[in-house]
This record gives C-alpha cells, structure tokens and sequence, in this order.
C-alpha cells in the first residue's frame, strides 16, 4: 500500500485550498438559504426584521398565490417543454454534425471546420435572424424558440473532440467483423458517447431554462410563453396575475404581493436544475474533461 508524503509546503497549500473551497461553498449556500426561508415568510416582517425563524412572522402565502395563478403553472410546463426539447434537439444534431468532423479521412474537413468556426466570432444580428424566422413561418410557434439556436459551434466541438478521443481499434475491429458506418455511429459510438451527450444536455436545457430574450421576440401568445417571461412580469414589471389578486386591489398590495411571490417562484424555477445535477454529475466531469484534452 502506497503512502502519500506531503512537504510543509504541500500540507499548507491543502489548508489554503480547503479555506477557498470552504469560502466559495459558503458564498453559494448563503443566497440560497436566504431565498429558500425567505419565501415562506411575511414581506413586511421581511423587510422589517430580516430573516426570521419566529413561526409567527412565517407564511405560506406565497406559494398558494404561484400555485393559484394559471399562468405560471402553464409557464412552468412550456418551459420544461421547450428546455427539453431543445436540449434533445441540440445534442442530436450536436452529435450528428461532430461524429463525421471527427474523422481524418473526412473530405473537406479543414473547410467545414473553418466554417463552423467563422459563425462563433460573425453573425448575422437580431434583425436578419427575426426576419428569418418570420419568413420561415416559425414566429409565435413552438418552433420559434426550439429550432433558431439548436445548433452550437461550442457544442460540436465539445462532441467532435471526445470522439477523437475513443480508440481507433474499436472501429477497426467493427470494420473487420463486417460493421457498416451506421451500425458502428449507432452500436458502437453513442453508447461510448453518453457522458459527453449528457454534458450537452445538461449545457442546452440551462441555457433554454434561463433564457427568456427569444421568447420575448418571438412569442406574443400568453399561453406559449415560457416561465421566464411569467416571471419577468411579476419581479420586475410588479405585474401579478389576476388570479393573484383582485380587480380592486390596490397598487400597495400589488407590490406587496409581487413581493411575496419573488422568493416562492425564485424556489420554484430552480427545482428543475437542483434535480437534475445529482444525476448528471457521474457524467459531467468525464464528459467535459474528456471533450477538452485533444484539439
């Protein structure tokens, strides 16, 4: 059995590293915790006395109000759908346009890398994009947030390298045992391809999560529009449904009540993420560390 020496010098820097790592865990947890028992309490005992753990300046107010009110339980489940649908969308044309790029024999292979790339750094801007989508058709559809950004230069390239990273032997074999391209992509690649799939899902179905600028171009039907743009109406234009309060109320309970409803929608947007990570972490670190160690 091996043990591990450490200098002076060594066990120092393991102390400094546990302090950073314990500073940055912390910073992380605080705003956290802050949301999480700010949402059950009362905003004017809030806004008064700070974070209160008195059962008395506690509610649950908050969250009858977002679960009363239809548009954010219908934004919710559309922006679950588009997140999901783009991610898939995403890492299915992600892998199909990286696998050929990964391989040497691949004619022209210098050009579409260069072409790919050239669309990192130039594009066309908000205004022949909008059109675009206009002309195609896609503007107020589904299709509109789904289709435009599905494909991501950074993604292909992420992919691409990881394939260049499994063994050339492993397609040799499947050659010689009579394996066409197709059955070796299917059989053989995606299976070895999971962790690096997974990491670009979970990339895609953030990005679309947290995003609400398409859909605010795009989208002018209430019933498609996405949680972040629910969201944005209640925290920042302090424009709650009408399911949350009455036709008479005034514009002080209004505030009051946009206020409630920030930290409970706050919870309630970010469960998606907080339950995806646990079972996308066993890929993640191999699928991002393998997807960036060859060029």
């Amino acid at each position: 059995m091996n043990t591990q020496i450490y200098t002076t010098f060594d066990k120092r820097m393991l102390v400094v590293n546990k302090i950073i790592i314990a500073f940055l865990v912390l910073i992380t947890l605080v705003p956290m915790l802050y949301i999480l028992v700010a949402s059950f309490m009362d905003p004017q005992a809030l806004v008064s006395k700070g974070i209160s753990f008195d059962p008395a300046d506690w509610t649950i107010e908050g969250y009858q109000r977002v679960f009363s009110d239809k548009s954010i339980i219908r934004g919710f489940f559309n922006s679950l759908f588009y997140s999901f649908s783009f991610a898939a969308l995403t890492v299915f044309l992600s892998v199909l346009t990286a696998y050929p790029l990964s391989k040497k024999d691949l004619v022209g292979k210098k050009w579409f890398n260069a072409f790919l790339i050239f669309t990192m750094f130039f594009g066309g801007g908000l205004v022949p994009t909008y059109l675009l989508v206009k002309d195609l058709g896609m503007l107020n559809t589904v299709w509109a947030i789904i289709v435009p950004g599905a494909i991501n230069v950074w993604n292909i390239i992420l992919a691409r390298t990881y394939f260049q990273g499994i063994p050339d032997e492993l397609l040799e074999a499947a050659y010689i045992d009579g394996a066409n391209d197709l059955e070796i992509f299917v059989k053989i690649m995606l299976p070895l391809a999971k962790p690096i799939m997974f990491v670009l899902f979970l990339y895609a179905f953030v990005g679309q999560w947290n995003s609400y600028f398409d859909a605010m171009i795009y989208i002018k039907d209430p019933n498609l529009e996405p949680l972040q743009l629910v969201l944005r109406k209640i925290l920042i234009q302090s424009e709650p449904g009408k399911d949350m309060i009455g036709a008479q109320a005034a514009m002080n309970e209004m505030k009051r009540i946009a206020e409630m409803i920030k930290y409970a929608t706050i919870v309630i947007s970010s469960l998606p993420l907080i339950v995806m990570y646990p079972f996308f972490q066993k890929y993640f670190d191999k699928g991002i560390m393998a997807g960036s160690l060859k060029g």
